[in-house]
């Protein structure tokens, strides 16, 4: 067993003792939030209106890591159709959290 104090902003937040399985976790949560680009395992996509005769708002859902993570990016309607193309047209799709940046592999 360890002991650990848990800090925020260089203020203790909280003493807990630990065994090596739940050290394991703590391990675990501090990869997940390391990670800065995942890959998109599934994209869901949505149109909504804005009312009669205005212009729909897009949107593509993109669920990272099957589900670890998920971002929303709302394209213009011109930049959708590409967007589509891309996602079909990729190996795979990558999504850089940090910088907010799609990354498309083997493009056709």
């Amino acid at each position: 067993m360890r002991r650990f104090a848990a800090r925020t902003c260089g203020y203790e937040k909280a003493t807990f003792t630990t065994t090596n399985e739940e050290e394991f976790t703590v391990s675990e949560r501090q990869s997940e939030q390391a990670i800065k680009v995942r890959k998109v395992t599934h994209i869901h996509s949505n149109w909504s209106s804005q009312g009669p005769l205005e212009n729909g708002k897009f949107s593509y859902q993109l669920i990272l890591d099957n589900g670890a993570e998920e971002a929303l990016i709302m394209p213009t309607s011109d930049d959708a159709k590409v967007l589509r193309d891309l996602f079909h047209d990729a190996d795979a799709i990558y999504w850089d959290m940090e910088r907010e940046v799609l990354i498309f592999s083997n493009l056709d």
